[in-house]
């Protein structure tokens, strides 16, 4: 019997940012990375059903420096959004001074 192999929660988000953030399709990043395409989907999902930043938990607790990592990565996400709302915002404005 083979034993189911493991991967790291740092493994499985670079991975997830792969498709994501960095616009490779799930079959490009799955071969590049030598795993199955419907597992790196799976990944996926859990990413994305996600709301408290705990996808990928396992076993153990996160360390101080990546609870900062992850910290970090959320404002980074909220940031850019906002920025994104403000882009949008001063579109809008911009069109109805006209």
């Amino acid at each position: 019997m083979v034993a189911k192999k493991q991967y790291t929660k740092e493994f499985k988000l670079d991975a997830v940012s792969l498709v994501l953030d960095q616009s490779y399709t799930v079959a490009e990043a799955a071969c590049n990375l030598e795993i199955n395409a419907n597992m790196l989907r799976r990944w996926i999902k859990e990413y994305q059903t996600d709301n408290d930043g705990q996808a990928f938990r396992g076993n153990g607790k996160l360390t101080p420096e990546q609870e900062e990592i992850r910290r970090l990565k959320l404002e980074n996400k909220q940031l850019k959004m906002e920025k994104q709302i403000l882009k949008e915002a001063a579109v809008f404005f911009a069109k109805e001074t006209k």
